[in-house]
């Protein structure tokens, strides 16, 4: 079984993270399991962040183009 992972490294999470969300929206269906990473405490709060995706589908070539076309932010597929 061959497993797909995406990373996707997100800058400046307080302007550029509602168009990763749109991107990822339109392609929910290939979108098998999601996992958000952000530094957090009572004090500080990351304006960087990394999204893990298992991801299904035909579409993901064009997914991962659409978040790279994104200032701030690096999206990659491995698979294994």
């Amino acid at each position: 079984m061959t497993y797909k992972v995406v990373l996707i490294k997100i800058d400046h999470r307080s302007t550029e993270a509602g168009k990763v969300q749109s991107i990822l929206t339109e392609y929910g269906c290939s979108i098998k399991v999601r996992l958000g990473l952000h530094e957090v405490s009572k004090e500080f709060c990351a304006n960087d962040g990394l999204i893990v995706l298992e991801v299904d589908g035909a579409d993901i070539a064009v997914m991962i183009e659409q978040l790279n076309a994104i200032e701030y932010v690096q999206a990659k597929l491995i698979e294994m």
